[in-house]
């Protein structure tokens, strides 16, 4: 008689776990485990107070060699920014991306590891040099490793992951190359299908092609950085913004914007060229002194299948985001020392966004106490950063160790974020309720994914949740 066969233990459903990102808005990573197979989404640095960070970006809740693949969103650096991290302790597999951002990925990360060693030795000089020295999370040579395991894929095309693991990036519409991914995974009993939303652009701004639709899913991971906040119309914020620079040129003052070098910058050079071709601010010249921002020109310039029609056409005769049209790129340090103190009115475009660091500090020294003169914040300030002490009602500010009469007028404007609103999640997600399994909201201050979430369930979607680290959700 033939034996009757034993049945084996059954497979266990696929995975997500999520390490980054889930109760806050930094270090994107999130794991999926199907059968044998470790696949992290995205792998984003931490960004935070100095010594959490370097804990948290240091330490990973897995062994780094057992992950056999990494999918990664776009090229922002609470998204990317510690792959070479992730190599340094013993990956090597891919790590799959698309066209755009690998580019992206190669001038970011290395500016990423310059910062990296620059601000170990500031912390080695302030300790007099005590041993044991303290060392960069990682160097210019561990980004060069991470160049080596990129593997590009475009937008639309399905790519295997690993054998039981395939995707596909969707425009996402938040910077170039930015990428939702739809992954399908094979299980014994049924395909199940993951779609995560990377940062979801907003909808009606210029430069980028629009968002794409997102695929329904067994499990839906959306970001949800402004889940319950609409942002002020962008025609009105770009108005601010001219009536800003026209009143500062009355003055006859200086106009500093403290811009993030992908995205923000290109999204302000391009509405300052429309300004200055439609007479609504004088014509001055604007600096962008950012050799990192020159670096992502460069970028665009090769990708013009990525962005609108007008601005693909202007790149290729030579200006717009590259400059000419009045815009001047800074790259050499002795000439940007100089652009504060020449004479006549002028707008200089610098990093860092939230002004912590970066060459915006040496214009803020040299005009922070020039009432003649504007800063206009065009980005979200963080606590603590110089860019929220900026906005404080105080009469000086205190950075690189010493305090400054703040006399310089500071205009806060929140209407060009690059981000995602209430009214944009609702727009491209409404029409999921129904066709999605479970939906996990990550990337936000948990107000706003909490609020995020009820309105989702308002919309029919059944199993909406924050996860917070650690937490695991069943695929299927």
């Amino acid at each position: 008689m033939k034996p009757t066969a034993t049945p084996g233990p059954a497979t266990p459903d696929p995975t997500l776990t999520f390490w980054g990102a889930a109760g806050g808005v930094t270090g994107s990573m999130h794991l999926i485990e199907a059968g044998n197979h470790k696949i992290l989404l995205d792998c984003g640095l931490h960004q935070g107070r100095r010594e959490e960070a370097r804990q948290r970006n240091g330490h990973f809740p897995f062994h780094a060699h057992q992950i056999d693949a990494v999918i990664v969103s776009h090229a922002h650096i609470d998204h990317c920014g510690n792959l070479p991290t992730l190599l340094r302790q013993g990956f090597d597999g891919p790590i799959y991306c698309t066209p755009p951002t690998r580019d992206l990925l190669r001038v970011m990360l290395a500016d990423s590891a310059k910062i990296q060693e620059e601000d170990a030795a500031h912390i080695n000089i302030a300790r007099n040099y005590a041993e044991p020295w303290v060392q960069p999370l990682y160097t210019v040579h561990d980004v060069e490793k991470v160049f080596t395991r990129l593997v590009a894929v475009p937008y639309g095309r399905d790519a295997d992951a690993t054998k039981t693991v395939r995707f596909r990036f969707i425009e996402a519409g938040h910077v170039l190359g930015s990428a939702m991914v739809h992954a399908t995974i094979a299980a014994p009993d049924r395909d199940r299908t993951l779609s995560f939303s990377g940062d979801m652009g907003r909808r009606g701004l210029p430069i980028l092609k629009p968002t794409g639709a997102v695929p329904p899913a067994d499990v839906l991971v959306c970001e949800s950085t402004y889940g319950n906040r609409t942002h002020r119309s962008f025609a009105d914020t770009v108005e601010k913004l001219y009536a800003a620079i026209r009143d500062t040129v009355e003055r006859g003052g200086k106009v500093l914007i403290p811009a993030f070098s992908l995205g923000r910058t290109q999204l302000i050079i391009h509405v300052l060229q429309q300004g200055l071709r439609a007479g609504q601010i004088p014509k001055l010249p604007v600096y962008v002194d950012s050799p990192l921002a020159s670096e992502v020109a460069e970028v665009y310039r090769g990708h013009p299948n990525s962005l609108s029609a007008e601005i693909a056409q202007a790149l290729r005769e030579g200006h717009g985001l590259l400059g000419g049209d009045g815009v001047t790129y800074v790259r050499d340090f002795e000439e940007s020392t100089l652009l504060a103190s020449r004479s006549g009115p002028s707008v200089i475009i610098a990093s860092s966004g939230m002004c912590d660091a970066g060459r915006i500090q040496q214009h803020l020294k040299q005009l922070v106490d020039d009432p003649r003169c504007t800063i206009i914040l065009v980005s979200y300030q963080a606590p603590g950063t110089v860019g929220r002490k900026l906005m404080e009602p105080k009469p000086t500010v205190r950075f690189q160790g010493r305090d400054w009469n703040k006399w310089i007028e500071v205009v806060h404007l929140d209407g060009f974020s690059g981000h995602a609103d209430k009214n944009d999640f609702t727009a491209y997600l409404k029409g999921l309720a129904g066709r999605v399994g479970k939906v996990r909201l990550i990337h936000g201050e948990r107000e706003q994914a909490e609020a995020l979430a009820d309105t989702l369930r308002g919309l029919g979607f059944d199993d909406v949740a924050v996860p917070v680290p650690g937490d695991r959700v069943a695929i299927g």
